[in-house]
């Protein structure tokens, strides 16, 4: 199957990230509907635009017309709603999701689902502090990375549907990871830096900080405004994985701590232009992608 503008795409969740990915879609042309417990996500998102239906009742029509339903919904909610409601799902229908960690997720789902269904997992790297669909904006995905997610069950056809969704919604780089290599991945670039940043708003109890910061504090402890709800579950869901690049962080920023406490000049010189040049590969990939090449 391949998406085309006649292809009927359902939405189940309309938070940030399932209302960036309807403006992204409506945006290109094509016909969004959605479901969501809550009304008034509904109500916002037909107002403006940004579907051409939707509800907050569990729609058997809407669900069985769906030729592709991407769900944007907590893990455990994502996982209730496909052990109670897949039969509603018609034969032939593609999911995917943007979920954060996928070890313990993508398998169990594929185990339990309809064999004349298929689930392909995705994770887009993009997102920003605020919640809700009133914070939603389709520009996150510019520049930013998509992951498809397959297992050794998921066909070619599933794999390019899910590539193709990342080009529509005009992510900028497209790739490829099982799903314990995401995890593992994940706990490093996006876990562990929640991690940091929670530590750094908590470690201090300064009164009036916010008097007296500059832009690299403000920059480092952008993601400590973080749902507690989703992301205690992703840390949990993820535990080992997370703990493992934990333990090399701490490893590492000890190095640090005792090459202060022995005056090791030239040690925190060779670690910071070891820091500079990594960094200049993040910079120099921006660099690329805002001239197009």
């Amino acid at each position: 199957m391949k998406i085309n503008k006649d292809t009927n795409i359902l939405i189940v969740g309309l938070g940030l990230i399932g209302g960036s990915y309807a403006r992204g879609f409506s945006k290109a042309g094509y016909r969004i509907k959605a479901i969501d417990t809550d009304q008034g996500a509904i109500d916002y998102a037909l107002e403006r635009g940004i579907i051409c239906a939707g509800t907050s009742k569990l729609d058997r029509s809407m669900i069985e017309a769906a030729d592709v339903v991407i769900f944007a919904l907590y893990p455990h909610i994502f996982r209730e709603w496909i052990e109670k409601n897949q039969w509603y799902l018609k034969s032939g229908a593609v999911i995917t999701d943007v979920t954060g960690v996928k070890g313990g997720l993508v398998r169990y789902i594929q185990s339990i689902l309809r064999d004349d269904c298929e689930y392909i997992a995705a994770h887009p790297m993009a997102g920003c502090e605020k919640l809700g669909i009133e914070h939603s904006d389709e520009k996150i995905f510019y520049g930013a990375n998509y992951i498809v997610v397959p297992t050794e069950k998921n066909s070619e056809e599933a794999k390019e549907l899910c590539r193709q969704i990342g080009q529509i919604l005009n992510f900028a780089r497209i790739s490829e990871l099982s799903p314990e290599d995401h995890d593992e991945m994940i706990g490093f670039v996006s876990q562990l830096t929640h991690c940091i940043a929670m530590s750094l708003m908590t470690c201090d109890h300064t009164e009036n900080l916010e008097d007296y910061t500059g832009d690299s504090f403000r920059d480092l402890t952008r993601i400590a405004r973080i749902d507690e709800t989703m992301w205690s579950e992703l840390f949990l869901a993820n535990k080992d994985a997370l703990l493992h690049q934990m333990k090399l962080f701490t490893m590492e920023f000890s190095k640090l701590e005792r090459m202060l406490m022995e005056g090791d000049k030239e040690g925190i010189k060779d670690m910071m232009r070891r820091s500079t040049a990594r960094r200049k590969l993040f910079d120099k990939e921006v660099a690329t992608d805002e001239h197009g090449v």
